[in-house]
């Protein structure tokens, strides 16, 4: 990678690459399927920062793993991503009518539709890194399966978005909203991170390195998510803002206030910077992610 690039060059690019594989494995259907097909590319090809395929193309990068088998992992992070969105925008979730500055897929298209297309994008993850231009060994292929598993699953978002609805209206622990928010937020970031590292199989040193970056940097990005719901302006959002104290949801903000969350997300963020340490210079554009999310507007 050049030098010189800046990390919204580079975010740029990646998202531009990633958009790219996506619109290739998401066919153009005419017939009965067509509305389907149709809505599954609404929302995967309509926008995004592509944040959590940058982590999966970036932190790849410093094991040398070859960009064209990233890409396929990135997409297949950025599938099961967009189909959270789509479920968590549903009325019986959230009940957001914007996302990414247009309207929501059961919006723009019904809510049957939207809850089978987030199912479909879903599947297609999985397909995705099932394929063996994913990786050549079998063994890695259904490891990175396993692992995507997991943090989508019940013991990851899906889990932490049941904790999350359970807690509407009650008070949290602070501990417990951080677990909930890992689990909801953190297990796709952490396994964006880590999915190039488990592909080269790479020191646990590393391994380990990756892993507490994930962690502190997927609980500021959920902080910051907080404090745009909180202080935020919708039109650079491209979402609705002030739902969670409108709903009584537990959050950092409502919890510690808009400085102390503000404090603890620079916290996180300095800690997640200093993990990457061991990998000096290759690390930039990682860095550089921290200091995008912590200051993001959208």
């Amino acid at each position: 990678m050049e030098s010189n690039i800046t990390f919204a060059e580079r975010l740029e690019a990646i998202g531009d690459k990633v958009t790219l594989a996506l619109d290739g494995m998401i066919p153009r259907v005419a017939g009965p399927e067509s509305e389907l097909f149709s809505a599954m590319r609404y929302a995967a090809l309509g926008g995004g920062k592509r944040l959590r395929p940058l982590f999966v193309i970036e932190a790849g990068a410093l094991f040398d793993v070859p960009l064209k088998n990233l890409i396929r992992v990135a997409a297949a992070v950025e599938c099961i991503h967009t189909y959270s969105l789509i479920h968590d925008d549903l009325p019986c979730m959230d009940d957001d009518d914007m996302r990414r500055g247009q309207p929501t897929v059961h919006k723009a298209y019904s809510e049957e539709i939207a809850v089978l297309a987030g199912d479909a994008l879903q599947t297609l993850a999985f397909e995705i890194l099932a394929h063996e231009e994913t990786h050549s060994q079998p063994r890695i292929r259904v490891m990175l399966l396993e692992r995507l598993a997991k943090a989508a699953g019940a013991q990851g978002m899906v889990g932490g978005q049941a904790m999350d609805m359970a807690a509407s209206g009650k008070q949290m622990e602070m501990a417990l909203i951080a677990r909930m928010q890992r689990m909801k937020t953190g297990a796709l970031i952490q396994f964006s991170v880590e999915a190039g590292a488990l592909m080269a199989g790479a020191s646990d040193e590393a391994l380990n390195a990756l892993s507490g970056f994930a962690h502190d940097l997927g609980l500021a990005f959920q902080i910051t998510d907080d404090l745009l719901d909180a202080c935020g302006n919708s039109s650079k959002t491209g979402k609705a803002v002030g739902k969670d104290a409108a709903r009584g949801k537990a959050s950092f903000v409502g919890d510690l206030g808009v400085d102390g969350a503000r404090e603890r997300a620079a916290l996180l963020a300095k800690q997640a910077k200093g993990h990457l340490e061991i990998f000096g210079a290759s690390a930039l554009i990682l860095r550089q992610s921290v200091d995008f999310v912590i200051t993001r507007n959208g």
